[in-house]
């Protein structure tokens, strides 16, 4: 072989190895932008994240703390149109708000005039005489006696005291007046206003007045309706599981089942709550706004989540479990239940609580049967009229209040934690009673 020709082979070479270089440059390239695109997305997707939740908590986190005015109150008897406390018609007709009418005009003295006067007493909440109305007949003693009493501010009070009026305004362009801003200021200089936790938010059920509403009466909808449906998607979607993988015979029916309940996963959830509508309260009259037909339609909901969980867990037992069962004389009942059922039950419980988490959260199919309606009472059981707390937050987003507006987000910040909360469950029963193989 020539010089020539060895070198002609060597600049071929170089070459290719030149075009080899230049194509794993790009491969590279194109792996590094790759990369830089995902990284990129998650970044968006965190910085979404966090400013979601930091609306969410900015908004809501007032309505954790609220305003009260203590008052100098005389129960007097004349004034309120009561004698006997034990006669339901004095009761019924008491003049209740005359109490504080009069303990705001022993406060502020110096103020006159009737349009002044109805300024004056805005500063109080409009149930406050209610609140008086029960101490007074939780403790018929104080009847005729003078105390002093921490009572709830209105909620536009409430929304001077957390800065969320601007007093820069022109007065006639604001909720609060002049008049009613000096009051304020005498109260908190004479240290007569507060703010403290609110204790209603989580005691009280619905109500018109935004300082007077509570989540009480949407999270004992929310347990018993989930208590029904946990009572019933778990041992029928266990079940279920079990003879599908176990016992089911391997034909055309089977496969047609499995199918229907891959596929009822992805049925919209409103579908679900025409079905109860259609069922349960139109063919079988259960009671509207009901948990246990809530409970029902969410079970309905949730089974094809939990049978699917627990098939998966199933199909992770090893079949030398099986074979050994079977070896040692058991049946294939007992060696289901005594060996199968317990070694998939971690996998089991995590899918069931992930499928409670997403019955928790789901307002579309409760919307169908009733449980919108306005229910200021704290339900009892699974067959009183309630709501739940998805649905809690989706009436209060739609009142013009400006206190509802934190209501709602401080109701949805509720609801993350205890969907964190059962999302760790989960994670932590995989985690504690998870079998590596």
């Amino acid at each position: 072989m020539t010089d020539q020709n060895m070198n002609a082979i060597e600049r071929l070479a170089t070459v290719k190895e030149e075009r080899m270089k230049a194509k794993l440059g790009k491969r590279y390239a194109k792996e590094k932008r790759f990369r830089a695109y995902g990284v990129a997305s998650i970044v968006i997707g965190l910085c979404f994240l966090a400013m979601l939740l930091g609306t969410i908590f900015t908004a809501g986190w007032s309505t954790f703390y609220a305003t009260e005015i203590r008052l100098t109150v005389t129960y007097d008897a004349d004034a309120i149109g009561v004698s006997d406390l034990n006669d339901e018609s004095q009761l019924m007709f008491a003049d209740w708000g005359a109490l504080v009418k009069n303990a705001m005009k022993e406060r502020f003295p110096y103020v006159s005039g009737r349009s002044d006067r109805r300024a004056m007493y805005s500063l109080v909440s409009s149930v406050a005489e209610y609140d008086l109305k029960d101490r007074l007949e939780a403790n018929p003693e104080l009847l005729g006696t003078t105390e002093e009493v921490w009572l709830m501010a209105d909620d536009e009070i409430d929304a001077l005291m957390k800065g969320q009026v601007d007093m820069s305004v022109p007065e006639n362009e604001r909720r609060i007046s002049d008049l009613q801003n000096s009051l304020v200021e005498s109260l908190i200089e004479s240290g007569e206003l507060k703010k403290s936790f609110n204790t209603t938010f989580f005691t009280n059920g619905d109500s018109r007045e935004p300082e007077q509403a509570g989540i009480r009466g949407a999270m004992l909808g929310s347990f018993f309706t989930l208590l029904v449906t946990l009572a019933l998607s778990f041992p029928i979607g266990v079940a279920a599981a079990i003879y599908l993988e176990e016992f089911a015979p391997k034909n055309r029916l089977t496969e047609i089942i499995e199918v229907n309940i891959n596929n009822l996963a992805a049925v919209p959830s409103i579908v679900f709550g025409l079905l109860g509508l259609a069922v349960f309260i139109n063919v079988f009259h259960l009671p509207r706004s009901a948990p246990v037909v809530g409970g029902l339609v969410l079970t309905l909901m949730t089974l094809p989540t939990i049978i699917i969980s627990s098939r998966s867990a199933i199909k992770a037992v090893p079949p030398s479990i099986r074979e050994a069962a079977l070896g040692l004389g058991a049946s294939k009942v007992q060696m289901v239940m005594h060996h199968v059922l317990p070694l998939a039950m971690p996998g089991m419980l995590t899918g069931t609580i992930i499928g409670m988490a997403q019955a928790l959260g789901e307002t579309a199919p409760l919307l169908m049967i009733g449980m919108v309606a306005f229910i200021a009472d704290i339900p009892s059981g699974p067959l009183d009229s309630a709501t739940v707390l998805p649905v809690q937050i989706f009436l209060w987003s739609d009142l013009p209040e400006r206190a509802f507006v934190a209501k709602t987000s401080g109701a949805i910040m509720v609801l993350l934690g205890f969907l964190a909360a059962m999302n760790l469950l989960a994670v932590y029963l995989r985690k504690k009673f998870e079998t590596r193989w």
